[in-house]
């Protein structure tokens, strides 16, 4: 992510909304981080992998990791 002095955001802001890295931009005031400007997302598609390691694997995506046995009417943990 890149940080950039509020001064610079200043002079550079028209450009640098051209190019917002995916990351976004922290701007900062005496070296503290006072805000982060982000790209707008245009539709949900764009949102496909933005989260790392939600989805991750083979696992069952509607599972609790709670086994249920019908017959003996105990659950366990798988």
């Amino acid at each position: 992510m890149k940080n950039l002095p509020v001064t610079d955001f200043r002079e550079q802001c028209l450009h640098l909304f051209d190019n917002i890295p995916a990351d976004g931009i922290v701007i900062t005031k005496r070296g503290k981080p006072i805000a982060k400007v982000v790209r707008l997302v245009s539709s949900c598609s764009e949102l496909i992998g933005t989260i790392p390691h939600l989805a991750a694997g083979d696992d069952d995506l509607f599972s609790t990791g709670i086994g249920w046995d019908a017959e003996s009417r105990h659950a366990h943990i798988d």
